[in-house]
């Protein structure tokens, strides 16, 4: 989820940290995705201002080796209101039908831990509502449950008119590359103060693009940002982070092949959905994956390693 939220499955799109970075910075942007709206922090900062509704956490829950996205807690009442719930939040960015099933269980698992919580909302940011997040079929509890969920399309998020620039901001990874321009240009102009999170998602968006083009792309004079230190680290950190993550990625590419070739030898054939499943794991994972599966019997070891592995 952030952890395990696969967006390299998303066109190869690494937009985990981005997502956990903006909601950390904005925790009541939360506010705009539940029921009725609300209120966001005014400005980008690393500390929510002493007005703000929300505070950000992402808890790991031990006993499964699992980690939430992200948990809201109000900062009004620890147990959640009606107005103001718990909000459980999750950002899955490539099908998996499992995901459900993990979702329902980690919830739960998270009402275990804090049975103080009276009142939670669970919300899920999807690319599109074209993913496979459960069964076809799912079973009546699993259905009465996901129909709880809040699912938000970033696709249907984007084909709005007149967007909040915090929702707009959201829509970034989504957005086609022709409409990149224009949708960051109109972001900057009502808020301004959202450069810091807007540049991170273009520079990933757009790696072979020059500091330059990108300025040109999002309408702001390069006189005035290039002696900017902060927007020059932020470049740096994308060039160092694109060139670590390719070289990690280009080891988990050829690990995960190896691991297919051994999992099809010991299960059998794999589905399409769960070969996608394997190539979006982490390198270290990847590791793992292929020194259990030395003791697999059939293909119901494999399934059962997913479930506790790939959160």
């Amino acid at each position: 989820m952030f952890g395990g939220l696969g967006c390299a499955g998303w066109g190869g799109l690494k937009t985990d940290h981005w997502f956990y970075g903006l909601f950390h910075s904005v925790p009541d942007l939360i506010t705009l995705l539940l029921p009725g709206g609300g209120r966001v922090t005014p400005s980008l900062g690393p500390d929510a201002p002493g007005d703000a509704l929300y505070r950000f956490e992402a808890p790991e829950l031990k006993a499964v080796n699992h980690r939430l996205d992200g948990v809201l807690w109000p900062r009004s009442a620890e147990a959640g209101t009606p107005e103001q719930p718990v909000v459980l939040l999750e950002v899955q960015m490539f099908s998996d039908p499992g995901f459900q099933h993990r979702l329902a269980a980690q919830s739960f698992r998270f009402l275990q831990q804090h049975p103080h919580v009276e009142h939670v909302a669970l919300v899920v940011v999807t690319p599109h509502t074209r993913q496979r997040l459960g069964p076809a079929r799912p079973p009546l509890p699993l259905a009465q449950f996901w129909q709880q969920v809040r699912a938000l399309s970033l696709e249907e998020l984007s084909q709005q008119e007149n967007l909040d620039p915090m929702l707009a901001l959201l829509t970034l990874p989504v957005r086609p590359e022709a409409e990149l321009q224009a949708s960051t240009q109109q972001i900057l102009e009502r808020r301004p103060d959202l450069l810091s999170a807007v540049l991170p998602i273009v520079i990933e968006r757009l790696k072979d693009q020059t500091e330059a083009q990108i300025m040109k792309l999002l309408g702001i004079p390069a006189k005035d940002l290039l002696h900017t230190r902060a927007v020059r680290d932020w470049f740096e950190q994308g060039r160092q982070e694109g060139e670590a993550q390719g070289e990690v990625r280009g080891r988990a590419i050829g690990e995960a092949a190896v691991t297919l070739r051994l999992l099809n030898r010991r299960c059998g054939p794999l589905s399409q959905a769960t070969t996608a499943r394997i190539q979006a794991l982490p390198l270290e994972q990847l590791e793992a994956l292929t020194d259990a599966l030395l003791d697999f019997s059939g293909p119901a070891d494999l399934t059962r390693w997913l479930a506790e592995h790939s959160g």
